[in-house]
């Protein structure tokens, strides 16, 4: 009995193997259905407006609020996912990297204007990752949150706790 006592002591000690895997998804699933953010501009006609009409500056303003303000997808929270995109170094630890922007394309928020809100993911890691530069295509896997950060390079949606970073491969039998 006291073995078997032990035994279980020792096995409730270890460590809980997370039981969902890790799925891999897509960047429109970060954007909740029906979300449409120009909705509130349908009835402007963008070609009869110069660059510096006040009602094109108006209208532009206000795409940015709506794109920085984006809704995220609820269901996503909590989630193990493995997403593929491209980075955007934040914050580095010498030539490696602590936390970074992953953005569905390249040369997002580089350029302007930012992507929005939910097609931006904060990736921050426990430990140094290898070295990254500006626009590397990688996957990155992890646990989804929805908490928010505003960074010089935009409005990110989600958090990601990043687990491991690899450098991008198509997955197999897609080219």
């Amino acid at each position: 009995m006291k073995i078997l006592i032990l035994l279980l002591t020792f096995c409730l000690a270890l460590p809980v193997e997370a039981s969902e895997p890790y799925r891999d998804i897509k960047w429109e699933e970060l954007v909740p259905k029906g979300w449409d953010p120009a909705k509130d501009l349908k009835g402007l006609d963008f070609a009869t407006l110069s660059d510096s009409d006040p009602r094109a500056m108006e209208a532009l303003e206000k795409l940015r609020r709506l794109w920085d303000e984006a809704p995220t997808e609820p269901t996503l929270n909590g989630r193990r996912i493995r997403i593929p995109g491209f980075v955007i170094p934040l914050e580095r630890k010498g030539e490696q990297v602590l936390e970074f922007l992953l953005v569905p394309y390249f040369g997002a928020c580089i350029h302007t204007p930012p992507p929005p809100a939910n097609q931006i993911v904060h990736a921050v890691s426990a430990k140094p990752l290898g070295k990254m530069q500006t626009m590397d295509t990688v996957w990155v896997t992890g646990t989804l949150g929805l908490q928010r950060a505003e960074t010089q390079w935009g409005h990110a949606g989600y958090r990601l706790s990043v687990d491991k970073v690899t450098p991008y491969e198509a997955p197999k039998g897609k080219k």
